[in-house]
């Protein structure tokens, strides 16, 4: 079976801007009286705005205090913060590899997508200078499920026009992963802790299409044995 997409998630795989999430969290946290520290933000990557207020709620032991209402209000106003910040973003904060693999891919004629939870993935792949080289981006406003889940993953492969299992997806998130896994796809995790990732990286620097082709061509050989 050919390789016929890859599949990316976005902050910690193209570009890092999980410090500048964590920034605006805290700030919208310290008005309500809670504390965190940049280990803890750790634990929100790779779930969506409204879950990770929730997991911060339930860190200063306000789970319940806020209504609905409020809570959007919240979710709102660091994502306020978080737009904001992005004008910081150039075509420099690409991580280290990833302009290069994404031209590879391009030039062997596999497909480009993105599986990203955040609902400012257009404008940051505008930022970066690399909109044009994805084919399809999922619509994370779309997704009721965020990962673990595969939904995204899924939405990426059908906008792509492609079975999960013709795809490899890209996270550095173990609920990334984990989502990749369970939609039946191949899955590359990038950074430590990814163990049940089928591929492991230490960074975005050892990631080229030959790594992709040669972990597809091996898991290839291993199913027909």
């Amino acid at each position: 079976m050919a390789l016929k997409a890859v599949v990316f998630d976005l902050d910690g795989v193209i570009t890092d801007t999980a410090h500048l999430h964590f920034l605006a969290w805290r700030s919208v946290a310290q008005e309500i009286g809670i504390r965190f520290d940049e280990a803890f933000n750790e634990e929100l990557k790779g779930i969506s705005r409204m879950d990770s207020l929730q997991r911060i709620l339930r860190h200063g032991g306000k789970e319940g205090v806020f209504n609905d209402k409020q809570c959007l209000a919240l979710a709102g106003k660091k994502n306020d913060l978080y737009v904001q910040s992005l004008a910081s973003l150039t075509q420099a904060s690409l991580l280290p590899g990833i302009r290069e693999v994404l031209a590879e891919i391009r030039a062997a004629n596999v497909k480009i997508g993105l599986a990203s939870v955040s609902l400012n993935a257009p404008a940051i792949l505008h930022a970066l200078a690399i909109h044009t080289a994805f084919e399809f981006c999922a619509d994370a406003s779309r997704i009721v499920y965020s990962k673990p889940d595969p939904e995204i993953f899924l939405a990426a492969c059908a906008g792509l026009n492609v079975r999960p299992e013709e795809a490899i997806g890209i996270e550095d998130a173990a609920a990334g992963v984990e989502a990749i896994n369970a939609a039946g796809m191949l899955s590359v995790g990038i950074g430590p802790g990814l163990g049940h990732a089928g591929l492991q990286l230490h960074s975005t620097r050892e990631l080229s299409w030959k790594c992709l082709s040669d972990f597809w061509s091996s898991r290839s050989v291993l199913e027909r044995n």
